[in-house]
């Protein structure tokens, strides 16, 4: 039998050891079986383990309330719905624009027909894979595939874009979404220059019928100021 004095010191290091043991990780705001139902179709490639891994170097879908960070999550999944098909696409269809911006200095050395769209945000011009690779540390603008054959760099270019940059727009999508905006905001970040003020109606109403969809798969209110 311990002593008094023994016992009060292993109750004393358990309560310390209890103490320092890591929290619990909050469950996924969304679900695998939910993202499924998002994109019963999608492209292998477009894996929920990749989204999960891009996700961890970015705050997206993680501030503010569950309301919040479940409105977030279905608008940034319903435009890079509306970009891919379904995330079916990883590549762009038509590859012989050219998107490559001459004026920069840095130019394009993979080619000035290598910069089209890859991944969920359809990444184009070489002026956006050099920001996107300088932000993530990879080198996009010599080695633009890195985009169409590794998921998790795909989806981090895609939330790079979503967390940093207004586009045509006023505010980043992800700002739009989080500080109670409303989800035309986020259209104007992506494409609004070519989509709102009535420019293309039905790809503005493609856009808001997909995020409306998603938020009843994960259940919740999609908000106001859907359209812009």
């Amino acid at each position: 039998m311990f002593g008094t004095r023994a016992a009060a010191l292993i109750v004393a290091l358990i309560g310390v050891f209890t103490l320092v043991q890591p929290a619990t990780a909050a469950p996924f705001i969304v679900t695998e079986a939910q993202f499924n139902r998002m994109f019963p179709n999608r492209n292998a490639f477009y894996t929920y383990a990749g989204l999960k891994s891009a996700m961890s170097s970015f705050q997206f879908a993680n501030q503010g309330s569950d309301t919040v960070k479940k409105q977030e999550f279905a608008a940034a999944m319903a435009n890079f719905s509306h970009e891919t098909g379904g995330l079916v696409y990883i590549k762009e269809i038509n590859q012989n624009g050219d998107y490559c911006d001459e004026t920069k200095p840095y130019g394009c050395p993979a080619g000035t027909r290598q910069y089209y769209g890859r991944g969920p945000i359809q990444l184009s011009w070489n002026f956006n894979y050099k920001a996107a690779g300088d932000y993530i540390g990879q080198n996009l603008l010599g080695n633009p595939n890195l985009v169409s054959s590794n998921a998790t760099i795909a989806w981090r270019t895609a939330l790079w874009y979503w967390m940093t940059q207004n586009g045509p727009g006023t505010m980043t999508a992800h700002n739009a979404m989080v500080n109670s905006r409303g989800f035309g905001q986020t259209i104007w970040a992506i494409n609004g220059s070519l989509e709102c003020n009535g420019r293309n109606p039905g790809q503005v109403e493609s856009r808001v019928s997909k995020y409306r969809q998603f938020t009843g798969i994960i259940g919740v209110t999609p908000g106001g100021n859907l359209y812009c």
